[in-house]
């Protein structure tokens, strides 16, 4: 599934469109600085009903959010100077949390993160950006299909 995002409030309602489908399960935000990750992952807690202030976790390398349906992890694994460093993050607690973690820069923990079940790439398109959402699994499959029928 492709979609043309036009600005930053295109990358945040993808987000909130996404939102009411999730259930537990890991999502991977691709692309460069600056492409959107954060603002989609800022939509995605919107749509789930969080109010407070959605921090871009460049620096703390995970926020996470006592959220309904689950619980959700905000991981940026961009300064992860080791793949193993997930494991002094609490990955593995995260994991058995039945959590939604949404996970940028995830080439960066590879060999430690489980496979994703679906994967968003915000590219940079003339003045605004496309997203490429591919689902990896079942569950990943099921939230774009419910994406589309709504949309």
């Amino acid at each position: 599934m492709k979609q043309r995002l036009a600005d930053e409030q295109a990358t945040a309602s993808l987000g909130e469109r996404l939102a009411p489908v999730i259930t537990p399960g890991i999502i991977y935000l691709q692309g460069e600085l600056g492409t959107g990750k954060t603002t989609l992952a800022r939509g995605l807690l919107r749509g789930l009903g969080y109010t407070g202030k959605v921090r871009s976790p460049t620096y703390t390398l995970v926020e996470p959010y006592a959220m309904e349906p689950c619980r959700v992890y905000h991981l940026d694994l961009y300064r992860l100077a080791d793949a193993e460093e997930l494991e002094w993050l609490g990955l593995r607690d995260m994991l058995a949390d039945a959590a939604l973690l949404l996970v940028e820069w995830p080439e960066r923990g590879s060999g430690y993160l489980p496979a994703a079940d679906l994967t968003i790439d915000l590219d940079f398109s003339g003045d605004g950006r496309v997203a490429s959402l591919v689902a990896t699994t079942p569950a990943g499959q099921r939230w774009l299909d419910q994406v589309a029928d709504k949309g």
